[in-house]
């Protein structure tokens, strides 16, 4: 089962583990403030986004309440992102967090990676339910995860403490059972 997430991809990009030769890069976009402001991380210095990439390759996937960061690269290969994967303890339900450099913010690759991602987890791994926890003023995020379906389940007040300070922070889940009939009805209206 473990080899299946190793590499996926999309019709424009891959999606892997990610790998010791991307810190760079991955450094690159973590490094900045703008791309931390609704994280709950400060902005990483190269050290660190070393040592964040070294402790994931030894995270196995499909571990119940364990984390695996996939790259989002293009299909020439080129990182433009990342996309966390939460197995949740009970292993049937997944969360997601994700990251895009700046430059290619906007253009749906997000929304390519987390669809696909929905696919994987939801229609052929048969898991139960996604999730996503974002920053109530994080619009586009919110945005994103509305136009896949996702609901909002709960707003909760200054639950999070980051770098700058607590937070508040809204649930948005989605069952299988709904993705299963939102995908239905797109491929029933395209036909």
């Amino acid at each position: 089962m473990e080899q299946e997430i190793l590499k996926l991809q999309t019709p424009r990009l891959i999606l892997r583990p990610l790998i010791p030769a991307d810190a760079e890069a991955f450094f690159a976009y973590r490094s900045l403030p703008e791309v931390a402001l609704y994280q709950g991380w400060k902005p990483m210095n190269l050290e660190e986004a070393n040592e964040f990439i070294v402790k994931n390759t030894s995270t196995p996937a499909f571990t119940p309440d364990t984390w695996v960061q996939l790259a989002v690269c293009l299909a020439s290969g080129e990182l433009i992102g990342d996309v966390g994967v939460h197995f949740y303890y009970d292993g049937q339900q997944v969360e997601f967090g994700y990251t895009l450099s700046p430059a290619f913010q906007g253009f749906g690759y997000a929304r390519e990676a987390i669809k696909y991602l929905l696919d994987f987890f939801l229609l052929s791994r048969e898991m139960h339910r996604a999730f996503a926890s974002v920053d109530p003023d994080n619009a586009r995020s919110i945005r994103l995860l509305e136009s896949l379906g996702f609901r909002k389940e709960a707003h909760h007040i200054s639950s999070y403490l980051a770098s700058d300070g607590w937070h508040d922070d809204a649930s948005y889940a989605l069952l299988a059972e709904e993705w299963q009939k939102r995908t239905a009805s797109e491929v029933k209206s395209s036909s």
